[in-house]
């Protein structure tokens, strides 16, 4: 479903950068210990960890304890205030890469599911560039997948026909 919720999109970075490397089922499985070590995913909080919360971070058995990127969850909160300081929300900033709707794709086959699009080049290029780590295409295209920013279900599953009423 389409993500509108500003706390939902900062838990998405952070969870995306936070599978890197690793399966989605693990950062699954331990989605509930990072609401509580994030503080809820509340971008503001998170923005003022500092050391002692790193230290807590890194001793918490429930989340991926990578120093790198645990950094980059509070690197990146303090960029998501200052986006949406600029455009007064993050959910208004992110759209505007699909011109504000879900992409409908139409895909017949697992095969033509693509890893990146023009799309997720550009955000991650804009969001690196405004120094956000962790956030390269591939995982900004597998946000904009799990967000609702673009609809890559098989045309014959029943998830396709429900979401694309929903554009």
């Amino acid at each position: 479903m389409p993500v509108h919720d500003d706390r939902r999109w900062f838990e998405f970075i952070t969870l995306e950068g936070a599978q890197a490397g690793l399966s989605w089922e693990t950062i699954l499985r331990k989605r509930e210990a990072y609401r509580r070590a994030f503080k809820g995913f509340e971008p503001a909080r998170v923005a003022r960890f500092g050391a002692r919360d790193v230290a807590r971070l890194l001793a918490d058995e429930g989340i991926v304890r990578n120093r790198m990127k645990i950094d980059s969850a509070i690197s990146n909160a303090k960029q998501f205030l200052a986006i949406q300081k600029e455009f007064g929300s993050f959910d208004e900033y992110i759209w505007r890469f699909v011109g504000g709707r879900p992409r409908i794709n139409k895909w017949r086959t697992f095969d033509q599911l693509p890893a990146r699009t023009a799309e997720s080049d550009a955000l991650s290029k804009e969001l690196m560039g405004r120094g956000f780590r962790f956030v390269g295409s591939t995982i900004c295209y597998a946000m904009m997948q799990a967000t609702g920013m673009v609809n890559d279900h098989l045309v014959s599953c029943e998830r396709y026909k429900a979401l694309a009423r929903v554009a």
